[in-house]
């Protein structure tokens, strides 16, 4: 079974938690600091996708029950 990530994704993972460590990691538009483990690694796979790893795609954000529910009031 082939692995989900590649050596870039670890890569670039690993020194985005190293910045956010040393208190220099920072989001994107912001510009604030990232004090999240779960943000960094999510900072360090979208970098690596950009520098071209081998990482899984980003799953499709799901409708709320309220949108789900309007669209099905329009067909009927």
């Amino acid at each position: 079974m082939a692995s989900r990530y590649g050596k870039k994704a670890q890569t670039k993972v690993k020194r985005a938690m190293h910045e956010r460590k040393a208190g220099t990691l920072r989001s994107g538009n912001s510009g604030r600091k990232v004090t999240s483990r779960k943000q960094a690694i999510a900072i360090g796979l979208s970098e690596a996708r950009r520098a071209g790893g081998k990482v899984p795609k980003k799953k499709a954000k799901k409708k709320s029950g309220t949108a789900r529910r309007k669209t099905t009031r329009r067909m009927m």
